[in-house]
């Protein structure tokens, strides 16, 4: 197995073919480095996003505390939250250090903590901030692309056209050219963020519509994917599929992702290889003791059986504090073991 621990620094042109095909969504408390070295295992190609991590976090805290990844994450995107131009881009100076593939800017997020910063879904109604954020970002990482993920709308906006036109405005006023859409409207007042996953309708047909509109844009979309089946059928409408809680509840639904949507010929690893990296991972970062917990790790493991026999019993393991107490990654082991026996 490669080795996962090196932050990649080295400023090398990367090259993944396939791009954007494939990607999981930043997903808060969810998508930090461990997650991440899991779903590579899984699948070589698919594009990685980080959490969406605050640009001040970057600028006024530790870079490495926010910026520090694995060796073998690539392609790899960092998401930054903000609306001060200035800030955005020293934040992205300040990644473009740790070879990211990609600098995104987040305008989808509708929690109240996000809003008080004056960031996420709520940019969509500033249209002007949103292109100078992108250009100053831009111009401060001429060498990495600089994307933004955002929402078909906000609260009980229901029209197409205000969707058109920010998209249409950033594409003539930025060089951004990869858009991903959250296919969602963001209600900023009445729901909660975890409603805000669930009630507003999606309205795929609304980002398909984008695409043929802005055929020059690479489009993705985002929201309520689930299955392999869907992602294939959205692929033939859009450039991109970005998937979220899919694929950290049931990360082995990337398994066939290389040969499906990559024409990859080479086999993804089996579960048990899955299982045994991971635990060699975990040997490596306890004993290189920058901080980091069994229970940090394999908290992002409880879904990798699911669906098979004794699923139950392994989420109970790696779940189990008295377990988790020793610290010791042979429950990783252990509690794959026990699922053996089931099946």
């Amino acid at each position: 197995m490669q080795n996962l621990e090196k932050p990649n620094q080295n400023n090398q042109v990367t090259d993944f073919s396939g791009g954007r095909r494939l990607s999981v969504a930043p997903m808060l408390d969810w998508t930090d480095r461990h997650y991440r070295v899991m779903a590579r295992l899984i699948s070589r190609h698919a594009w990685l996003y980080t959490e969406m991590i605050n640009a001040g976090a970057i600028v006024y805290g530790d870079p490495d505390r926010f910026l520090y990844y694995n060796e073998g994450e690539n392609p790899l995107a960092l998401q930054l939250g903000g609306s001060e131009p200035a800030l955005l881009a020293e934040a992205a100076k300040r990644a473009a250090a740790y070879a990211y593939d990609e600098i995104n800017l987040n305008c989808g997020c509708p929690s109240p903590r996000v809003q008080k910063g004056a960031f996420g879904a709520c940019l969509m109604q500033e249209v002007a901030l949103v292109a100078d954020c992108l250009n100053t970002m831009q111009d401060a990482v001429p060498d990495i692309p600089v994307t933004i993920k955002h929402r078909i709308g906000i609260d009980r906006q229901t029209e197409y056209a205000p969707l058109a036109d920010f998209v249409g405005t950033l594409s003539d006023k930025t060089a951004c050219r990869v858009f991903i859409v959250h296919a969602r409207n963001a209600w900023l007042d009445g729901l909660s963020p975890k409603e805000n996953r669930d009630i507003p309708p999606l309205r795929y047909d609304y980002v398909h519509r984008l695409k043929r509109e802005f055929p020059q844009l690479e489009i993705i979309i985002n929201g309520g994917i689930d299955h392999n089946d869907a992602v294939a059928a959205q692929l033939a409408a859009v450039d991109g599929v970005m998937v979220g809680r899919a694929c950290y509840h049931n990360p082995m639904i990337m398994h066939d992702w290389d040969r499906r949507f990559y024409g990859s010929d080479k086999a993804a690893p089996d579960l048990d290889s899955i299982v045994h990296a991971l635990y060699d991972y975990a040997c490596r970062q306890l004993a290189a003791g920058r901080g980091t917990t069994l229970r940090h790790m394999v908290r992002h493991y409880l879904g990798l059986t699911h669906g098979l026999n004794g699923a139950r019993q392994w989420r109970r393991m790696l779940s189990d504090a008295n377990l988790l107490g020793a610290n010791n990654p042979q429950l990783i082991l252990d509690a794959w073991q026990a699922v053996q026996r089931l099946n």
